[in-house]
């Protein structure tokens, strides 16, 4: 009998093969039937220290005999105000606010909200969002508006608002993109924010850019006092080598976005921080003013939980140096891989490695992602490619061993492909 489950980015038509997994530690998935898989993608980018990882799992199973789950409109508990104060002790300073929610879409919502209301409430009809061309923000209706536009989002076009776009920061356009964001910025409609991935655009194909940009791009904004959105939800968490991303470019922005690797990936929470000047904005002796927002399991008390017990993982360890190891290992993967004529423009930045399978039909809708994506799974890698892009970002445990094995094994599919 089939299953009734619907799962997410998945075309049921093609009836590819869906394993069922049991278990996991580390960096390895156990399926039903037996086979382990080396999980190099983090399980869509939330695990960071490994599955299972006892500490953050002991402390969830205690909090649940605890404290399981408190409405958070009117009410507090101790593990939320712990991490909160944590978080505003980690984040750029001038973040001093911390709104909860569930996910990464729900977090950039909750920013663009916090953005457009700080606006209303100033009495400054100022409505436009400021997007960078390429960028993925989530699937709820705000995110997807302020992410790219096509196969995505298509079928939705009629409820997504407009925006307006700048252009990637690709090698040899940076002036292309400052100048853009700088017209766009002091335009007679005065944009409200301008939403970003800090250095690296994930699904828009894992694109890279520098620190010295991402600075001149806050600074563009400070000037024309347009609110400066960071999504750190895939970035934040050492993703890029440091804690998060804004602190390479030494940058504070208005609002910060965080969830996947919040909880070290156990379970599902996430966080809008955002300045004394937007919370300010909404505070008010009228309720109309109030922010206008929640969700059933804000500030969930296991999650909280959770979340404190991976700061405090990062607190007591040196995780930076495990994300260094991970770097040198995945470079050393990308130039084992360098000699492939099918492959092309290789990059990494921290924990995460990609590179290009040269194929007439490039983008995500690829017919070569599903080919590659069953061979690997054949082959003992979950790995799920972008289209022809081919990256990896494991868990901050896996060993230089167990990188080297894989990507001996991407070079030896690649090569049958290219037969």
């Amino acid at each position: 009998m089939s299953s009734p489950v619907w799962h997410p980015f998945t075309q049921h038509g093609l009836g590819e093969p869906i394993p069922q997994i049991v278990s996991a530690s580390g960096a390895w998935l156990d399926c039903a039937d037996g086979r382990r898989l080396l999980d190099l993608i983090s399980s869509w980018w939330v695990i960071t220290h490994g599955h299972c990882e006892p500490r953050i799992a002991a402390v969830i199973a205690a909090q649940a005999g605890q404290l399981d789950q408190l409405i958070f409109a009117g009410y507090t508990h101790p593990q939320a105000e712990t991490l909160a104060r944590a978080l505003v002790d980690l984040v750029p300073a001038g973040l001093d606010h911390v709104f909860f929610s569930d996910s990464g879409s729900t977090a950039v919502e909750v920013a663009l909200k916090m953005a457009l209301g700080h606006w209303h409430n100033r009495g400054e009809a100022r409505h436009r969002i400021l997007v960078l061309e390429h960028s993925y923000h989530g699937d709820t209706i705000g995110a997807m508006s302020v992410g790219a536009r096509g196969v995505f989002n298509r079928a939705y076009a009629p409820l997504l608002f407009d925006v307006a776009t700048v252009p990637f920061p690709a090698p040899g356009g940076e002036g292309t993109t400052l100048d853009a964001l700088a017209r766009l910025c002091a335009a007679p409609e005065r944009p409200a924010a301008f939403i970003v991935e800090p250095l690296v655009l994930g699904a828009g194909g894992m694109l890279v850019y520098g620190p010295d940009m991402l600075r001149a791009m806050r600074d563009i904004c400070a000037q024309h006092d347009v609110l400066f959105i960071a999504d750190e939800v895939m970035t934040g968490w050492g993703r890029t080598g440091t804690l998060f991303a804004c602190e390479q470019a030494g940058i504070a922005p208005d609002l910060m976005c965080l969830a996947k690797g919040l909880t070290g990936g156990l379970v599902p929470l996430a966080a809008t921080l955002a300045s004394a000047a937007i919370f300010e904005s909404h505070r008010s002796m009228d309720r109309a003013r109030m922010f206008f927002h929640s969700s059933s399991f804000t500030a969930n008390a296991i999650g909280c939980a959770a979340a404190n017990a991976n700061i405090d993982i990062w607190r007591s360890e040196d995780v930076p140096a495990r994300i260094a190891a991970l770097g040198a290992a995945l470079d050393e993967g990308l130039a084992s891989l360098g000699a492939q004529a099918t492959l092309h423009n290789p990059r990494r930045i921290g924990a995460i490695a990609a590179i290009d399978l040269k194929a007439e039909d490039a983008g995500y809708l690829s017919d070569v992602a599903p080919r590659l994506r069953a061979q690997f799974l054949e082959a003992g890698l979950l790995l799920r490619p972008l289209g022809n892009t081919i990256y990896l970002m494991p868990p901050y445990c896996t060993s230089r061993e167990e990188i080297g094995s894989a990507f001996a094994t991407i070079g030896s599919i690649v090569d049958r492909l290219a037969d």
